[in-house]
């Protein structure tokens, strides 16, 4: 195993050990939460995909004991479980629950709601958050308390750096459903770019701020060639014609039916011609389950990768509907986990670590 991998592998088992002991009752050093600095921020943890019923582990013939009675084993013991179960997967092809299908979705806007006085609400929706250039940005406001005075809101998109305004609109309230509506142009250069929509509350203007992207024009999406079987992957071709030369990195979620079935990615150099990047999806997500019916692509994404430092990463996206096909039989795909023996060693190492408490 290369110094390099043994040295993270190291460095994060002793990171799991430390806060093990920090928590255990074997530290009398008064380890108390009110140590944290004021205004610190919560982190996000990352959970693997779950177990899968009847799947071989890369570290077979490691007997499993039984769970240590000592904080700092038992914790071990779990991260060495859950890397070996996440190595199961290749990278570009991981399997896709349902709140993983959700958080995947990379052009959706969150409302924003801003509170009022009195109990009074002022929300801003858009209907995603990158825009290609040259595409109206709709722009639709509601606004909630008896303090609310006037017919009509202010729209202006402005730069976030010298708070320039490149445009502005009128929102108007619908009769019927007492929302706010209006749209903007995006002829501006690409870049990030900051919307203020402003109302008259109280007879004082509030200010509600949000942000959104607008990106060059990639390319276009031509569809998909007939997909086939290839070294126990189901291969899909995507026909993507580019709008410029250059590395770009395609992902898209893999459905059957309402049912998500995996994260599928993939990159390559395009020409400025109809060209085809290949998504794989790998026999560990699709063996031995059962599927009824076409298969979907949804949610396609496709960036253009910056060809220096420095550079902007720019985004495209597939139609809204994505691409049905029917695939080829799928009987011949197996659940044999696509690992490496690197990530063997690792899997196999932390379990020895595990053992050791």
């Amino acid at each position: 195993m290369p110094s390099k991998a043994l040295v993270a592998v190291f460095a994060a088992a002793s990171i799991v050990v430390g806060a093990g002991y920090l928590l255990s009752d074997e530290n009398r050093f008064g380890f108390s939460w009110n140590t944290l600095p004021q205004g610190g921020e919560g982190h996000l943890e990352t959970v693997g995909p779950g177990p899968v019923k009847g799947a071989f582990q890369p570290t077979d013939g490691l007997h499993k004991k039984p769970p240590s009675d000592n904080p700092v084993g038992f914790m071990l013991a779990r991260v060495a479980d859950q890397y070996a179960e996440s190595v199961r997967y290749p990278p570009w092809s991981v399997p896709l629950t349902e709140a993983q299908a959700e958080g995947y979705q990379g052009n959706r806007y969150e409302p924003v709601t801003l509170p009022l006085e009195n109990g009074g609400q002022f929300t801003v929706t858009l209907d995603k958050f990158r825009f290609t250039r040259g595409e109206d940005i709709l722009v639709v406001a509601s606004l909630q308390g008896p303090q609310v005075m006037g017919y009509s809101l202010k729209a202006t998109l402005e730069r976030p750096d010298s708070r320039d305004s490149v445009g502005s609109a009128t929102l108007e309230q619908e009769a019927q459903t007492g929302y706010y509506q209006g749209s903007l142009g995006t002829d501006e250069e690409p870049g990030e770019y900051r919307l203020i929509v402003e109302a008259l509350v109280d007879g004082e203007p509030v200010r509600h701020a949000s942000s959104l992207t607008i990106e060059p024009y990639l390319g276009d999406f031509e569809g998909l060639e007939d997909t086939y079987l290839s070294n126990n992957n189901l291969v899909i071709p995507v026909t993507f014609s580019p709008q410029a030369s250059g590395f770009y990195a395609l992902s898209a979620q893999l459905y059957n039916g309402q049912q998500p079935v995996a994260q599928l990615q993939a990159e390559r150099r395009l020409d400025r011609t109809a060209d085809t990047v290949l998504l794989k999806a790998h026999g560990t997500v699709l063996a031995n389950k059962s599927f009824s019916g076409a298969f979907q692509l949804r949610n396609l994404q496709i960036r253009q990768l910056p060809a220096q430092p420095g550079d902007r990463t720019h985004y495209a996206f597939g139609p809204d509907d994505g691409f049905s096909f029917e695939p080829p039989d799928l009987d011949a795909l197996n659940d044999t986990p696509a690992v490496n023996p690197e990530s063997e060693q690792r899997a196999a190492l932390l379990k020895q670590l595990a053992d050791k408490f």
